[in-house]
């Protein structure tokens, strides 16, 4: 039981019908006979777990709820068998869902990548080359070679899926605004007005709810930051404002709001639109060979 656990969990959505949500599970020894963990859900951090409960193949805990507004706990009931996970958790607002789990893959790289050729994702003149997720309307422009948010709405990704790359993405954000850059849609490097703020994983150069960076290089909102990212299986490095804030660091696991848990398949480079207005440019992605 022991390890990291990828999971799929069976949401009810607005219009009533069923969505496929990505979690993620870590169950780790704590002394002689006490297990504990981290969970990830649909949205937020990751949590900690104060004890989790394994026997004969059964696994169970329940933590605290974080930003939902009730005061009830998340129960979590799962069953182990022919390695694979899964059972039923019930919200704070006590609605069931059940899920599936299996073992994360360790991604680990053997060697150090082959990178190819440097291509920019924006053509600025369009949204060529992406697209926009879920319900919710298209917010995204282009301007001047900037690709805007102009309000809170849609989520936007690459039609092209990566594997191992180096990311270059510039970005500029009004006061209190937040947004995020999804590395293969399931690490998130948080991108949020955090000038004068502590090094912490919700926050500016973070890996959200995992990865602290080690110093705060945040610019005053309404400058032109930028991110350079390197990720290879889980490895990544983080370079903010021409800073290292995160170097050869391994994510865990993937982050509030993925688009899936299939951790070992490429994905998009996706962008958070749903939490204000924000804006990027120069997004030059050098993929593995």
């Amino acid at each position: 039981m022991e390890g990291a656990w990828d999971l799929t969990v069976a949401m009810e959505n607005r219009n009533g019908g069923v969505l496929a949500a990505p979690s993620w599970l870590e169950v780790r020894h704590s002394g002689l006979r006490t297990l504990t963990g981290r969970f990830v859900g649909d949205g937020g951090s990751a949590r900690p777990i104060a004890e989790v409960f394994y026997k004969d193949g059964h696994v169970s805990f329940k933590i605290p709820p974080q930003w939902e507004k009730e005061e009830a706990y998340l129960s979590f009931e799962g069953d182990l068998k022919d390695g694979k996970l899964s059972g039923t958790l019930v919200k704070p607002n006590g609605k069931s869902m059940v899920f599936t789990g299996v073992r994360a893959p360790s991604l680990w790289r053997g060697s150090e990548p082959v990178w190819g050729k440097s291509v920019n994702l924006l053509n600025g003149k369009d949204l060529s080359g992406w697209h926009t997720l879920g319900a919710k309307t298209n917010q995204w422009i282009v301007q001047e070679g900037v690709m805007k948010s102009p309000a809170s709405g849609a989520n936007i990704c690459t039609d092209q899926k990566f594997t191992d790359f180096k990311l270059h993405i510039e970005f500029r954000l009004p006061p209190g605004s937040n947004s995020g850059v999804y590395l293969r849609g399931r690490y998130e490097v948080q991108v949020e007005d955090s000038y004068g703020k502590e090094p912490y994983s919700i926050y500016l150069g973070g890996i959200y709810g995992f990865l602290d960076p080690l110093f705060q290089a945040a610019k005053p909102s309404g400058e032109w930051q930028s991110y350079d990212i390197t990720l290879a299986g889980r490895k990544v490095s983080v370079t903010l404002n021409g800073q290292a804030v995160i170097v050869g660091q391994n994510i865990p696991g993937v982050t509030g709001g993925a688009m899936d848990s299939d951790e070992a398949a490429p994905g998009p480079i996706m962008i958070q639109g749903d939490h204000g207005p924000v804006e990027y440019r120069n997004i030059v992605i050098t993929p593995g060979l």
